[in-house]
């Protein structure tokens, strides 16, 4: 074998040697690439697993939660303690949103607090059931209580109707016994006064020969008025409706129908039933009085008891 021959030979060698490393290679590759799927496919399952745990455990809370607000409503209409059933809910709260840590999720934990919920469900089950027929007795008795009270507001409605009419004819009686007791003038007269001391009569006056006006009536019988002493107010008006009045010599302000009127003079007398005689006097003081008709009106105890006029010429 010359030379030649013998380098082309360890070339074949050494080619078929590369290949065979290339092969070995090829094949470690595609052991690891294996082995990762394989890896990969048990990581999956796992989390898959567990994915399925956790929406099975939550899907199983949020029933509780749902039952749970519908016992804490129930108890609360029949009257009965939530308190416990509040905690309850704040805690299963805190559970569900544990649920989102999924790699610290134990399928084990939350099972035992499921059946831990479960069993105070359970518990309320009996107590709702107490309540309940606590309630039927408890309702039985007030139909009665009911019953009875409605028998009691009709006899209070029927005395309120008989009060109410007693009232109302005792108000009307008052009213009537009111009135009739109001005085009433008779006879009564307007004369003029001067400066002097003459006193004219007749309704019809001079103005520069008026110093006073005289209003004399006398105060009908009547035995419903009681005999005290009164007040008996005079309201002379001129004949553009103004009232004459000088607060320094007399005047002031009386209530008559709930509203404040002002009086010209006022005399206190005490009424004895005799048909006595009464004078009310009123200077002008030094005032002139305007021509025209006058009118004279007579108050006492809240009545209008008398009225009459005069003209100044």
């Amino acid at each position: 074998m010359d030379y030649n021959q013998e380098q082309k030979q360890d070339r074949k060698t050494l080619l078929w040697a590369a290949l065979a490393v290339l092969a070995l290679l090829n094949l470690v590759l595609v052991y690891f690439i294996y082995h990762e799927k394989q890896e990969n496919k048990v990581k999956d399952d796992i989390i898959t697993a567990k994915t399925e745990e956790v929406l099975f455990t939550k899907t199983k809370l949020d029933s509780i939660s749902a039952e749970l607000d519908t016992k804490i409503a129930e108890i609360q209409k029949l009257g009965g303690s939530v308190d416990s059933l509040i905690e309850l809910k704040k805690q299963l709260e805190k559970d569900k949103q544990d649920l989102k840590n999924v790699n610290n999720f134990s399928a084990a934990n939350f099972e035992k607090k499921i059946k831990s919920y479960e069993q105070v469900l359970s518990q309320k089950d009996t107590e709702l059931a107490n309540l309940r027929e606590e309630l039927g007795i408890v309702t039985n008795k007030n139909q009665e209580l009911s019953q009875q009270v409605s028998g009691l507001e009709s006899e209070r409605q029927q005395l309120n109707d008989s009060v109410i009419n007693y009232s109302a004819q005792n108000r009307e009686l008052a009213e009537k016994v009111t009135l009739a007791s109001a005085l009433r003038t008779e006879e009564l007269a307007i004369n003029a006064v001067s400066s002097k001391g003459k006193e004219r009569e007749g309704g019809k006056y001079k103005s520069k020969r008026i110093d006073k006006l005289k209003v004399s009536f006398k105060l009908g019988e009547n035995a419903v008025a009681k005999q005290n002493e009164k007040d008996i107010f005079l309201r002379i008006l001129d004949p553009e409706g103004a009232v004459l009045s000088d607060m320094a010599t007399g005047s002031g302000a009386f209530t008559y129908n709930g509203k404040e009127m002002i009086y010209s003079s006022k005399q206190t007398i005490n009424f004895t039933n005799t048909r006595q005689a009464v004078d009310i006097y009123y200077g002008r003081g030094g005032i002139p009085m305007k021509d025209g008709k006058y009118s004279i009106e007579v108050y006492s105890e809240g009545f209008k008891i008398g009225q009459g006029d005069f003209t100044v010429k």
